[in-house]
């Protein structure tokens, strides 16, 4: 029993490994970072910059470590870079398996396609889970060993919160690769989707005329600035999200069944 989940979470380690290495790398680094640049009045350097641009990297608060982190490191790494990793090996889970022949020996398998798809999904949570539960201790290591501090409970709230948000980054990824039959062209049009809505909640979205566009884009319901700042967020958000996540599941259910595979 869950035998595909066990086989394909097991092929995810190693690349579990290197995500969370490079980003406790890149988190070091911007912690080494801010205390360089302490005393630096971020107010004046940032107070010309566009609406636009500060809202999509979430600078505010930047003279404390929590705010530098939320820009520097959660909405760059944790909003951009992981929500397109995500979207990425999410577009290659089942299109992969169809373009090198793979998914015949599973569909031979004594399961339905819809167990089959949900186990194969769940092998991403190994990567998804690693990065969260290891990336965070990460963090505040660092953070207290140039003898700073931050919330040790914000901090678990931003990581956390952060997986409704990457799975479904995740789930648009498995919608694409179900539907087509190269990986290449799933992994691609996942990472361009997520890309795309991105640029619509921190550009389109601050336009007035648009901004109902802005709750289109899974990053309108995790701000994870805030989060670490105050502690403050909306359990509505992540109840969305894992709304939109489960009918993206359900979604890539259906049109897995009817493919002819």
């Amino acid at each position: 029993m869950f035998e595909t989940v066990r086989y394909e979470g097991k092929r995810r380690l190693r690349g579990a490994a290197i995500l969370t290495a490079g980003v406790g790398a890149y988190a070091g680094f911007i912690v080494w970072y801010f205390t360089v640049l302490e005393g630096v009045n971020y107010e004046d350097v940032f107070r010309d910059l566009p609406p636009a641009m500060l809202e999509a990297f979430g600078i505010e608060s930047l003279s404390t470590i929590e705010g530098f982190l939320g820009a520097q490191v959660f909405n760059f790494v944790w909003l951009l870079g992981l929500g397109l990793y995500f979207a990425y090996v999410g577009g290659g889970t089942v299109a992969s398996d169809i373009e090198t022949g793979r998914m015949d020996i599973f569909l031979s398998l004594p399961i339905t396609r819809s167990r089959l798809l949900v186990e194969k999904f769940a092998a991403l949570l190994v990567p998804m889970i690693a990065v969260n539960a290891l990336g965070g201790p990460i963090i505040y290591l660092f953070v207290v060993a140039v003898g700073e501090t931050i919330p040790l409970d914000n901090l678990f709230l931003a990581h956390l919160l952060s997986i409704p948000f990457l799975l479904v980054c995740a789930g648009i990824g498995l919608a694409f690769s179900v539907a087509v039959d190269r990986a290449a062209i799933a992994e691609r049009g996942a990472v361009g989707t997520v890309f795309v809505l991105y640029l619509l909640e921190s550009v389109v979205g601050g336009a007035e005329a648009y901004d109902w566009i802005q709750y289109l884009s899974p990053t309108q319901y995790y701000e994870p600035t805030p989060i670490l700042i105050e502690g403050s967020f909306e359990a509505i958000d992540s109840a969305i999200l894992l709304v939109a996540f489960v009918g993206l599941l359900i979604l890539s259910q259906a049109l897995f069944e009817r493919r002819d595979v």
